[in-house]
């Protein structure tokens, strides 16, 4: 029912037939996509959510709003790594004051399980059918989560998308407000720059082209419930974005990305835009007040503490450098004058690694 007037409103929107839910997971009831029927627009602005005051436990216990972080891997060694740090981190910041942070679970899309299942809480999903990403692995993201929001039994009311490559530096409070989804706007993200690509899966009538936030699917904390529906457009957005030539060659790595914000505005879902929400080294200088470091950039330096960018340094740091095997324990500190950002991302590894069992294993 909600199905067929899902797959009637996205031929008109997307002008193309996606391909169903119900044939990749044919065993299965599917999510509800229908679109909501009121139209909850705030126009996208940089804020951090007010009142983050300290509260009594008493306070703490009537009004904490837990959210699931959910993290999507491979059983690759370079996916593994990270999340084994990402999850160390996770456990030492869950039960600190002002954290809101519930349960965890790695979302392996490997399709089965690896050695690792006893270490970090893992839900094993399908990839998607053989051919169906065109060698773009990342399109395994949104239907991990379509299988894992449909078949997981998870208590808490909000997700934290996260990824693998993701320090928690400090406890995380939910971020989201007022029914707003929160997430941090990145700079490459630019919906304007593309209209005239993205109206193929966006189209005029379905709002300004500003509806589209300049987001991926993480770092996000959402409404369960929303992202219930977001999920499978999500999945299917994407999944036509990399079969058109135009999109995927504008969008590339970030297609997927792409496919998550225009999920989003065809759900009219809004997003505060959270700027302090993570740093990305060697870029940002700080940790500052942010929540975690996203070390998807290389770190070159020379001796003098110089940065070298584009330019393999005396000293560096590149999570690329380890996808055979995983970082040895205690790597080489930065040399004086390297900022604190990348001084901090070392010093976590380094902590992570010296304290997880079997690291090199």
């Amino acid at each position: 029912m909600g199905y067929q007037s899902l797959i009637y409103t996205l031929s008109i929107t997307l002008s193309v037939t996606f391909i169903t839910y119900n044939l990749l997971i044919s065993s299965n009831a599917p999510l509800s996509t229908e679109f909501p029927t009121h139209h909850h627009h705030v126009d996208p602005i940089i804020q951090k959510p007010t009142d983050h005051r300290r509260r009594s436990s008493k306070e703490d216990r009537k009004v904490r709003r837990l959210f699931h972080t959910a993290v999507t891997a491979t059983d690759s060694v370079y996916s593994t790594w990270q999340t084994r740090v990402m999850y160390y981190w996770f456990k030492r910041f869950k039960d600190m004051p002002g954290s809101e942070m519930g349960g965890f679970t790695r979302i392996l899309h490997s399709g089965k399980p690896d050695r690792h299942m006893e270490e970090i809480p893992t839900f094993v999903a399908k990839p998607l059918p053989a051919g169906m990403d065109r060698g773009f692995v990342v399109l395994n993201r949104p239907y991990a989560f379509v299988q894992w929001l449909e078949k997981a039994d998870i208590p808490e009311d909000y997700i934290f998308m996260a990824e693998p490559d993701h320090i928690i530096v400090k406890p995380i409070p939910n971020l989201s407000k007022d029914g707003l989804a929160a997430a941090f706007p990145f700079f490459y993200i630019d919906p304007k720059r593309f209209e005239t690509i993205l109206r193929k899966f966006f189209p005029v009538e379905r709002g300004p082209i500003s509806d589209i936030d300049p987001i991926g699917n993480s770092p996000v904390i959402i409404e369960k419930a929303k992202l219930k529906k977001i999920a499978p457009t999500w999945m299917n957005v994407s999944i036509e974005m990399k079969k058109d030539p135009e999109a995927d060659k504008a969008f590339g790595w970030v297609l997927e990305m792409y496919g998550y914000a225009i999920a989003s505005a065809l759900h009219n879902i809004g997003n505060i835009l959270f700027k302090d929400f993570m740093i990305q080294p060697p870029w940002d200088l700080e940790v500052g007040k942010k929540f975690i470091i996203h070390y998807t950039y290389g770190c070159d330096y020379d001796m003098k503490g110089r940065g070298t960018p584009g330019k393999i340094g005396e000293w560096r740091f590149d999570k690329r450098s380890y996808t055979i095997k995983p970082p040895p324990r205690n790597l080489t500190m930065p040399p004086p004058g390297v900022p604190e950002s990348v001084v901090t991302l070392v010093r976590m590894v380094n902590e992570a690694t010296a304290n997880i069992p079997d690291w090199e294993a």
